[in-house]
C-alpha cells in the first residue's frame, strides 16, 4: 500500500458493502468532468476493504465552501434513473450507517419522490423501531406517509444524483477544497443532501447554499422542508443509537401532518 493511500476495512461487513460504496463513489465522481464536486478516488476494492487516495485535511474557507456548493449542484444535476435508484455499477439494496453497523437501505427506482420517501425510507425505519412508538405516535407517521403518497411534497424536479449520507463528517476539506467521502449514493431529491448537511452543523453552510444556487436556484420554502428531508437520517439515528433521536423524529413528523 502506498503512503498516499487510505485503507477502510472491517472483517465481516455485509456482503457487497465495499463494492456498493465503491460504485457510489465512482458514480458521483463521473459528474466531476462536468463541474461536479470532488470525490475521493477509489484505488482498489475487495470484500472486506476499500483502498482510497488519502486526503490531507485542512480548515475550510468560505471560498472553498461556495465552490463546493456549485459543484454539488452539478453533481445533483447529473441525475439518476429514479428516486431510490442505485448508483451505476450496483444492483440491489445499498447500505446506510457507520462502518461498525451498516444497515440495509432500499434501492429501487420510483418515479415520484413522495412514494419513495414514504415506502423506501420512512416505513423501513419504523419497522426497525417496532415497539418504540405507540399507536398514537405511529398514526402521526401514517398521516405523513399518506401526505407523501398523495403527492403533497412532490415537485417537477427529476431525481438527483445524491451522496445520500451528507452530514458534515462525510465532507472533508484539503488544500484544493471539499472532497466527498463515505456515500450512501442513490437517486433522490436534491434537498435531501442539503438538509443532511445542516443536521449536525456544517462550516460555512450559507456559503455552500449560495454557491449551489448560483448553479441551480432552489424553490421557495426550502428551509421549511429541511426537517422533512432530514427525517430518514434522524430515524436511522434512532435505529442505530437510540437516545433522543426517536423523539426528535416524531416531533419532526408532527410538523408535516
Amino acid at each position: 500500500m502506498s503512503s498516499a493511500s487510505y485503507i477502510k476495512s472491517r472483517p465481516g461487513v455485509p456482503q457487497g458493502f465495499f463494492e456498493c460504496e465503491a460504485a457510489g463513489l465512482r458514480w458521483l465522481a463521473a459528474a466531476h468532468d462536468d463541474g461536479g464536486a470532488r470525490v475521493v478516488r477509489v484505488e482498489k476494492v475487495a470484500a472486506e476493504h476499500l483502498q482510497l487516495v488519502r486526503i490531507h485535511p485542512t480548515k475550510p474557507t468560505r471560498k472553498a465552501a461556495a465552490e463546493f456548493g456549485a459543484g454539488l449542484a452539478h453533481t445533483h444535476n447529473a441525475g439518476a434513473d429514479g428516486f431510490g435508484a442505485p448508483p451505476q455499477g450496483w444492483s440491489g439494496d445499498g447500505f446506510f450507517g457507520p462502518l461498525s453497523d451498516p444497515r440495509p437501505m432500499r434501492m429501487q427506482p420510483r418515479t415520484r419522490f413522495g412514494e419513495f420517501w414514504a415506502e423506501d425510507r420512512i416505513r423501513p425505519c419504523l419497522d426497525e423501531l417496532s415497539g418504540v412508538y405507540g399507536p398514537a405516535e405511529m398514526a402521526v407517521f401514517d398521516r405523513l406517509c399518506q401526505r407523501l403518497h398523495d403527492g403533497e411534497f412532490d415537485d417537477d424536479d427529476p431525481a438527483a444524483r445524491l451522496h445520500g449520507d451528507l452530514w458534515s463528517g462525510n465532507l472533508m476539506w484539503d488544500d484544493w477544497g471539499a472532497v466527498l467521502i463515505d456515500p450512501a449514493a442513490h437517486g433522490g431529491h436534491r434537498e435531501e443532501d442539503l438538509a443532511m448537511l445542516s443536521l449536525f452543523g456544517c462550516p460555512h453552510y450559507d456559503a455552500i447554499i449560495g454557491g449551489y444556487e448560483e448553479v441551480h436556484p432552489l424553490p421557495a420554502g426550502r428551509t421549511e422542508r429541511i426537517g422533512l428531508h432530514q427525517l430518514y437520517g434522524v430515524l436511522m439515528h434512532a435505529v442505530l443509537f437510540g437516545g433522543g433521536y426517536a423523539s426528535q423524529a416524531l416531533a419532526t413528523a408532527q410538523r408535516y401532518v
